[in-house]
Order: C-alpha cells, then sequence, then structure tokens
C-alpha cells in the first residue's frame, strides 16, 4: 500500500508501455503482471505502441492520432514504466521510436520531469541490463527522473515466463511488485519537492 500520501487525487496513476510488438512478448508480460501487482493507491494503464508509426520530423507540429493519443496519456499520468527487451546490446527501434515521437516537437517534450521505472526480461544470461543503461542514457537529455532501484533485469526469461504469458516466478513477481511500490514513493517524493520549491 502507498503510505506517503498521493500525487493526483486519491490515485497515483501510472502509464506503461513494453518496447515489443511480438504478441507473445516476454516484456509485454511482465507488463501485464505490474498491473495486477499494482499497489494500493494506485493504478496501471498499459499502452500497445504497435499503432505507432515511424517518427517523421515533416510530421512533428501534427503528428497522427495515435501519437497524440500516446502524448496526451504520457502527459496525464504520474509515472513512466517501460519494459523493455534487449536487441543488439540496446534498446528496440520500437520504443526509440515511440521516445523520439514523445518528446517532439522541440519545447513540447510529454516525457520532461516524468519519473520512470524500467524493468526488462530477455532470454539472455543479462536480463536486459545493457538495453536499460541505454534507456538510462536517453532520459538525461529528455530530462526524466528514473528511479534507480530496485533493478528488474529477468534472465533466461523461459525460465520464469510460460507461454500464455504468466509470470510463473514468485521472485520475479516480487521484484515487480517491489519496483512499482517505489516507483509510487519516487513519484510522491518529487512531487513534494517539487511544491516546497
Amino acid at each position: 500500500m502507498v503510505t506517503h500520501g498521493t500525487v493526483k487525487g486519491d490515485v497515483i496513476s501510472i502509464f506503461g508501455f513494453a518496447g515489443s510488438l511480438r504478441k507473445g512478448s516476454y516484456n509485454k508480460a511482465l507488463l501485464q503482471a505490474a498491473v495486477e501487482l499494482v499497489p494500493d493507491g494506485a493504478r496501471l494503464e498499459q499502452f500497445d505502441l504497435a499503432g505507432i508509426p515511424p517518427f517523421n520530423q515533416d510530421f512533428e507540429n501534427e503528428p497522427p492520432a495515435t501519437v497524440k493519443a500516446f502524448k496526451a496519456k504520457i502527459k496525464a499520468a504520474d509515472a513512466i514504466l517501460i519494459a523493455t527487451p534487449e536487441y543488439n546490446y540496446s534498446i528496440p527501434g520500437v520504443l526509440k521510436n515511440a521516445i523520439d515521437w514523445a518528446s517532439r516537437p522541440y519545447g513540447d517534450n510529454a516525457l520532461d520531469g516524468k519519473p520512470v521505472a524500467i524493468m526488462g526480461a530477455s532470454i539472455g544470461m543479462l536480463g536486459t541490463a545493457r538495453a536499460q543503461y541505454h534507456l538510462r542514457q536517453t532520459f538525461v537529455f529528455l530530462n526524466m527522473r528514473p528511479l534507480n532501484q530496485p533493478e528488474v533485469m529477468v534472465p533466461f526469461a523461459t525460465n520464469s515466463i510460460n507461454e500464455q504469458g504468466e509470470i510463473t516466478d514468485q521472485k520475479t513477481k516480487d521484484k515487480i511488485k517491489e519496483l512499482l511500490a517505489a516507483l509510487c514513493v519516487w513519484t510522491i517524493q518529487l512531487r513534494r519537492g517539487l511544491e516546497r520549491e
């Protein structure tokens, strides 16, 4: 349960998306588990990046409807949760593309100042560690407020997530729950700091 107050009204709103388009994505499974594990006093809304087209700067001032909806949901949320795969030692193109849309045009960065938490799953032994660190570098320019710990990196994902997209490993569930609780507290702390300024 969130015990340090709330941010907007009675509920902390978290907006989550996975950097994968695959139907059976392990990272979509993490995000779905997070919906079920979100603490009392918070809610998590998922967004599928499938409808977002490739970024084209020619249209950044009048983006497609899906992009407008994506940015509006980011702006309305108290915090962001990203589940990222790792492709070629880095973040997937679909995730970078969505971030580029959300941050443009210059002066209309929907991600500016947002608290954000990251989690990721992969079939390899590092569990998206390199992708998560690259994503944190991107957060610097976006002026986001990343949660440092706990880190949720799920290695050998087939051992923790079944073919139905269910988390079968209790430790993984516990870490996701811990991440969500920490994100809520971090969001409240940041908002209180801004209110004192």
